[in-house]
């Protein structure tokens, strides 16, 4: 399976941020520190989740991050989808009559690891932000 650390980052960045309730906005810097993240990575994930309206930044010396949505209603599958992340288990295209191996046909397990892509992607999409953090809250003080 080929998750990158694009979008596990990407969910570790927006859980911490979620856990704060959207009170006030939450500096990359912070998310930095606290999750080990480069900076500059998170920088450009957040780019993308911006454009994908998933985060708003707010301007400002209290400036930072915030959900643009209720952590309930963004779903990882919105989080992979914003950061260019596909859940791959196979390397072939599902209408691609080649497969994986190179060869003219499809390998004998193909639609094993095909039917676990199915699995992990319904998993996600069922997987809220909130769901990760519900039982973790923390506030900042």
């Amino acid at each position: 399976m080929k998750l990158t650390s694009k979008g596990r980052y990407a969910v570790m960045a927006l859980a911490d941020l979620a856990r704060f309730d959207n009170v006030n906005p939450v500096s990359l810097r912070d998310i930095s520190l606290r999750q080990g993240i480069s900076l500059d990575y998170l920088e450009q994930i957040f780019s993308k989740l911006r454009k994908k309206e998933i985060v708003q930044s707010v301007r400002g010396i209290q400036g930072g991050y915030v959900l643009n949505k209720n952590a309930k209603e963004i779903k990882l599958t919105n989080i992979f989808d914003a950061v260019d992340e596909k859940v791959k288990t196979v390397q072939c295209k599902k209408e691609s009559k080649k497969g994986c191996n190179g060869k003219s046909t499809k390998c004998l397990t193909h639609n094993l690891w095909d039917e676990l892509e199915n699995h992990i992607n319904n998993f996600f999409e069922e997987k809220s932000l909130y769901d990760l953090v519900k039982d973790n809250s923390e506030r900042r003080i």
